[in-house]
């Protein structure tokens, strides 16, 4: 059984750091493409950052860029999501996805295959 399990949510100030995590199991995904997306109350659930399966293109919205930057080690299983500077209107549900069959990028949520509970970011002003 294939599971996506995020950590490392929690609530830091406004201008503050948070590095969250997303393990994998189940299966390999070192050559498959992951990615970040978040979901505020009452809003549509939204693409951050992507990472190709062996790691070496990313790509991050414009919301987030500069501030943002996903990472993964293939020998771990595991993806990260480093944020800096980070503001209220990041506050969100954070959720980690994966793609079955393919190293490249989507920024869709329809490319993603697999997707983890969440973990919850809230940024206090």
């Amino acid at each position: 059984q294939v599971r996506l399990v995020e950590s490392g949510g929690g609530l830091v100030q406004d201008g503050g750091s948070l590095r969250i995590s997303c393990a994998a199991s189940g299966r390999t995904f070192s050559n498959k493409a992951m990615g970040w997306f978040r979901q505020a109350p009452g809003k549509e659930r939204e693409f951050v950052a992507a990472i190709t399966g062996s790691g070496g293109r990313t790509y991050v919205s414009d919301s987030v860029k500069g501030r943002f930057a996903i990472s993964r080690d293939n020998a771990k299983n595991t993806m990260y999501l480093q944020m800096i500077s980070l503001k209220p209107e990041d506050t969100a549900v954070y959720y980690c996805a994966a793609r079955a069959t393919t190293w490249d990028i989507s920024l869709t949520r329809d490319g993603y295959d697999y997707w983890g509970q969440g973990t919850q970011v809230t940024v206090n002003s």
